[in-house]
This record gives structure tokens, C-alpha cells and sequence, in this order.
């Protein structure tokens, strides 16, 4: 299956593009599904049709759905969510306190995730389109795979065996609620659905992301870092898509300074992302509501390019010999030196960029060979590695 995610800033016509996409891909006889992960859903609205948590038919070949949190939160949190009602009612907060603070913000997100992977596994469809939600809640979604698996790997099977072992000693001294079985194997089942998901979304032959931007300066540097971001974590950005162009008949001097901001800021765009494509689409005199609104924007966006091909290549991470030691190089683009804090400890690196830090596994090479320098050369991360022995 081909996966292909969309986010942007949000108001940037991110869902209309996707479903551009969506429906264009679905128009060459391939079975597509588009599915909405944005909290605040307007996939139904632009295809003017109802939708639920279930796909349904909505042209030839495609199907939509937009995934029900309250339903995902009650399939995969009910016992977690019980057990964590019990300790804060407990803490002495009554019930409704101690419902709404049992719910972690995000995990509505967190569980889209889970039927990403599922759909990838068990769904008959030939393309998945995922309409994220506004990049700052996506890159939340898109960093979790890394922090569960390090929870999953180092603290749960040692925090199982300690309460475990405590269980007894501590309900006789004490009345407070020690997760049982039933919570531990709740995370296990939930954790499972989550595993291999980091795998198949930083897959370049499976997964790319694209980018959704206008031409307005906030709307760029938040593309910008979220393209850094992204980079981070080993996402391959396959195109960015520029929306809202003033079309070239607009010749009122009213949008003549527009046009001037907009030759500006596209230029700076180019500039940006060179040597990932655009794709360009431009503003319409009407609602885009509606296969046939739709079909004209994915057809003015990709041609006679394969809306679902694979647009652009590239490598976040690579690990290179130099000399009698090795180069860890890290795609950071717009990354700036001081936003850069790098760390180790034992067999991981912490490589943090602004608010966003993701965990690196060393491969054996590199475990037991100290870090020695750690420099920006354009846009990557140069870490070199000790010469040495290695276990």
C-alpha cells in the first residue's frame, strides 16, 4: 500500500488538497481510501457527504472516513483509563474531575496512528491519503512511535516486575490503587497495535509527506520548521504544495501589491525547499465543495505526474567511515546552530532540535566510540564518532 500524509498550518486548504489527491488517484482505477486525523473534521464538507468512523463510498473507487476519538479512546484506553480514575479518585478528586483528567490531551491522535498501520496490513485499498491534523499536532502524532518504544522497551517490563512484587507488601499498608494485570496487558495490546508503525511511516518506498503552504511569511516559517522537524524524525517530505496563488487573469490593481508579496514569498519558497518539488494550484472564484471542484485542483496540481508516486527521494540519517571512525549525518534543514543540542548515554543519542527531540539507537558500530565533534554544514548534522574499538 502507498501512504501518502498531508499537513500544513492550519486554514491553508490542507483537507481540499488531500482530497484532490484522493480523488485523482482514484480516477486512474486505483482503490483509494482518504482518511481524516484533524480533531476539527472537514473531509465530509468537502466532499459534501456524510462520513463516520467506518470508510464510505464517495466516487468511483475511493472511500473516506474520519476516525471517531471518543470510539478509539473507549476500544484501546477503557481499562488504562479505570485504573487511572481509581488513583485520582483516590487523591480525593470526584468523578467527573477524575474522568476528564484520565484522558491524556492527544491520545485522540495518538490512536489514528493504530489504524494508519492497520489499514497499511489488513485494508484492501491500493493508496491510503491521511489529512492530518495542523502541523504542530502532527508532529506531536509523529514523534510518539519513538517515545512509547523507549517506555516499552527500558521502563514497562521493569515497572511490571517491581509492582509485581510490591503488590503484596503494599495492600496491607496501603489502600492505593496498584495497577493489575488487566492495565499492563491493556498497554501490552496497545503498544502492539502501535509497533512497526515508525517502521512503515519513515519507509521512503511506502510513506511521504507533503507539505501544504500559501504564500504569506507565517505560513512558510512554520513549513519551514516543520520540515526540519520532520527531517528529525526521518520523514521524507515528497513535494510541498503551494495553494491560494493569485491566478495570472487577475489584472484589477487592487491585487497588484498581493501579487507583488506573492512573486515574493514564492520565490522564497523555491528557494527554501529546492531541491523538493512544487506543486501549484491556484486560488478559484468558488467553493471548492464537491468531486468536480476537487478534480480540477488535482488536475492543475499534478498533470501527467502520478499523484501517487514517489515525488522526491532523500536521506534523513546516514552513517558514513571517516578515516578510522564514522560520520553520523542528520538532514536538518533551516535548522539553526543554537536551536542544536546533542547528547548520549550508553548505547542512545538525544538529538534535540527547538521543542522536539528524538532518541537514536546506535548501531554497533558506533556504541562504544565517543562522540568527538558535532558541527552544522548546510543543512545536516555532522556527528563524528572516535576511532576505536567497538564491542
Amino acid at each position: 500500500m502507498r501512504i501518502v500524509l498531508f499537513t500544513g498550518k492550519g486554514g491553508v486548504g490542507k483537507t481540499t488538497v488531500a482530497a484532490a489527491t484522493a480523488l485523482r488517484i482514484a480516477a486512474s482505477g486505483r482503490k483509494t481510501l482518504i482518511m481524516s486525523t484533524d480533531p476539527a473534521h472537514s473531509l465530509a464538507d468537502a466532499f459534501a457527504a456524510e462520513l463516520g468512523p467506518e470508510p464510505s463510498e464517495v466516487a468511483p473507487n475511493l472511500w473516506a472516513e474520519e476516525i471517531d476519538p471518543q470510539r478509539r479512546l473507549e476500544e484501546n484506553w477503557r481499562d488504562i483509563q479505570q485504573h487511572a480514575i481509581a488513583v485520582l479518585n483516590w487523591a480525593g478528586l470526584d468523578s467527573i474531575q477524575a474522568e476528564e483528567l484520565s484522558i491524556i490531551p492527544g491520545l485522540d491522535e495518538l490512536f489514528s496512528l493504530a489504524d494508519v498501520k492497520s489499514h497499511h496490513d489488513e485494508s484492501p485499498y491500493d493508496v491510503l491519503i491521511v489529512d492530518c491534523a495542523p502541523t504542530g499536532e502532527t508532529l506531536r502524532l509523529l514523534s510518539l512511535p519513538d517515545i512509547i518504544q523507549w517506555y516499552m522497551d527500558r521502563i514497562f517490563p521493569l515497572e511490571r516486575r517491581v509492582m509485581g512484587a510490591l503488590r503484596p507488601v503494599a495492600q496491607r499498608i496501603t489502600s492505593f490503587p496498584l495497577p493489575g494485570a488487566p492495565v499492563y496487558d491493556a498497554v501490552a495490546r496497545f503498544y502492539e497495535k502501535l509497533e512497526g508503525v515508525r517502521q512503515v511511516l519513515t519507509d521512503p518506498s511506502t510513506t511521504s509527506v507533503r507539505l501544504v503552504v500559501n504564500p504569506e511569511r507565517m505560513v512558510i516559517a512554520e513549513a519551514m520548521r516543520t520540515f526540519t522537524y520532520l527531517n528529525l524524525f526521518g520523514y521524507r517530505v515528497d513535494s510541498v504544495v503551494v495553494n491560494r496563488l493569485l491566478p495570472p487573469e487577475v489584472s484589477d490593481p487592487y491585487f497588484d501589491r498581493w501579487k507583488q508579496l506573492q512573486a515574493e514569498h514564492l520565490a522564497t519558497i523555491e528557494s527554501a525547499f529546492t531541491p523538493v518539488p512544487l506543486l501549484r494550484s491556484h486560488l478559484r472564484d468558488r467553493e471548492l465543495i464537491g468531486s468536480e471542484a476537487l478534480a480540477s485542483i488535482g488536475e492543475e496540481l499534478y498533470g501527467e505526474t502520478d499523484p501517487a508516486g514517489v515525488l522526491f527521494t532523500d536521506d534523513p540519517m546516514r552513517i558514513e567511515p571517516e578515516g578510522e571512525g564514522y560520520v553520523l549525518s542528520l538532514r536538518l534543514p533551516f535548522a539553526r546552530k543554537e536551536e542544536v543540542d546533542l547528547s548520549t548515554k550508553g548505547e542512545e543519542l538525544f538529538v534535540r532540535v527547538g521543542p522536539y527531540r528524538r532518541t537514536i539507537v546506535l548501531p554497533g558500530v558506533l556504541r562504544s566510540r565517543k562522540v568527538v565533534s558535532a558541527t552544522m554544514d548546510d543543512d545536516r548534522l555532522q556527528i563524528s564518532f572516535e576511532r576505536g574499538h567497538h564491542a
